[in-house]
């Protein structure tokens, strides 16, 4: 059998606060939309549209998404297009949001943030460890 492709890498930012629950089991699970902008045309004509997108990002990726962006964070994701369905009132709703299989921050460093830890820059969803791990 053949492998389809469900890749997604999209740079933009965020358009609220991330929000970090728990499933039932324990997991977390972060959900977040981002704004992407598209300039088209040419010259004095050129024209902007924006496309928004929500993710998920799970576990400790959804943990480090959650605790350091913010409104208006750049950040650049890579992932998959997961559809979802549920029904509400009797009527039928499909989503489509963007599953995060990693990210990076596209921030540059506040010098005065006043944080005892800096931000990670990059996360892997199935890497619990970043380069600050590695002693090294």
């Amino acid at each position: 059998m053949a492998s389809d492709i469900n890749k997604t890498i999209l740079i933009g930012r965020l358009t609220k606060d991330p929000e970090l629950k728990t499933t039932q089991g324990g997991t977390s699970v972060c959900g977040f939309s981002i704004a992407n902008n598209y300039a088209y045309g040419s010259g004095d004509a050129k024209k902007e549209t924006v496309s928004f997108f929500n993710c998920v990002a799970w576990a400790k990726a959804g943990e480090i998404i959650a605790q350091y962006m913010h409104k208006g964070d750049r950040i650049g994701i890579e992932g998959r297009l997961q559809q979802r369905s549920w029904e509400k009132d009797g009527q039928k709703h499909y989503a489509v949001e963007v599953v995060v299989d990693s990210f990076q921050f596209l921030n540059s460093p506040k010098a005065d943030s006043g944080k005892s830890d800096p931000a990670p820059e990059s996360g892997k969803a199935d890497n619990p460890f970043n380069d600050n791990d590695i002693p090294f």
